[in-house]
């Protein structure tokens, strides 16, 4: 089996209060799930269309005290097992590392890892949504596993010519998304994530109309667009997916792009922006592959 996923996050909230957010009930309706109910240490479940195979709530608690939250969490016929741990790093910082068991990185990027490979980014951006609630920020949209619709707004507090300059300028939009991605912004040019020694399949730009718009095609899953348009002094930025096999919606490169979205916005919008995600290095991409985008 392969080694647990891990992700680490920094919150700019007392540690009770990020415990509070993952513990109750009316908290985890706001930035995790569409339905959830807690009464530990014996019940603790979510579920709804926010929530992979989320028809019914199949989570139990395993471990719960005033710095850890274990869960176990039966998802495509898998018992795996949800671990958040809690550091308080001063009166106003938190740091928070969860692991997930039965993640397969290579699967998941491959397109083979079914309902499992939705896990890192079904996190990602729970987790994104759990740090812009407890700071007090809009929040982004869920994913809706229900739907193959695959579209949203976001208003960003920057220009339109500011913002697309984040999404065509390799440096920047390396920085925003965490992850290294090289890009030559013209029409045919390529679009590498990890940079274009490592991506064998890059994404092919097909759309370039500056400060305005910018479109990815990647080869079998369809096109990624960004469309902007100003609004009184910020971006409403429109993302969508298309083309892709609405029978197999590619929901984990969805929440890839949401949860990167709501680090756009942050880039964009607080002067002492720093990741909010640390010591991340994901693996090499593999061979002969190409990711789900």
């Amino acid at each position: 089996m392969s080694e647990p996923m891990r992700l680490n996050a920094r919150v700019a909230a007392p540690l009770k209060a990020v415990h509070h957010a993952l513990t109750d009930p009316g908290e985890l309706r706001i930035w995790l799930a569409e339905h959830a109910e807690v009464e530990l240490p014996h019940r603790y479940e979510f579920w709804g269309r926010h929530t992979p195979e989320g028809h019914a709530p199949h989570q139990r608690p395993l471990h719960v005290d005033d710095h850890t939250l274990r869960l176990s969490w039966l998802i495509d016929g898998e018992e795996t097992t949800v671990e958040i741990r809690l550091e308080e790093e001063s009166a106003e910082s938190t740091t928070l590392s969860l692991s997930q068991t039965h993640f397969d990185y290579r699967e998941a990027i491959s397109g083979d890892g079914g309902v499992l490979g939705t896990l890192q980014t079904f996190w990602c951006l729970s987790i994104a949504n759990l740090i812009d609630h407890l700071e007090g920020r809009e929040l982004t949209p869920k994913c809706d596993f229900t739907s193959p619709r695959m579209q949203e707004r976001f208003l960003i507090g920057a220009s339109p010519e500011e913002v697309y300059d984040s999404l065509v300028d390799s440096e920047k939009f390396s920085r925003w998304f965490g992850y290294r991605i090289d890009i030559e912004p013209y029409v045919g040019g390529r679009f590498a994530m990890g940079g274009f020694e490592v991506d064998e399949a890059p994404g092919k730009v097909v759309e370039v109309e500056p400060g305005r718009r910018f479109s990815l095609e990647w080869p079998g899953f369809g096109v990624s667009s960004w469309e902007l348009e100003g609004s009184d002094g910020a971006t409403r930025l429109t993302f969508m997916m298309s083309g892709f096999d609405e029978g197999n919606p590619p929901y984990a490169g969805w929440m890839g792009w949401l949860s990167g979205a709501a680090e756009l916005r942050r880039f964009h919008e607080l002067s002492d922006w720093q990741p909010i995600w640390f010591d991340f290095e994901p693996p090499t991409l593999p061979e002969e592959t190409t990711a789900t985008r």
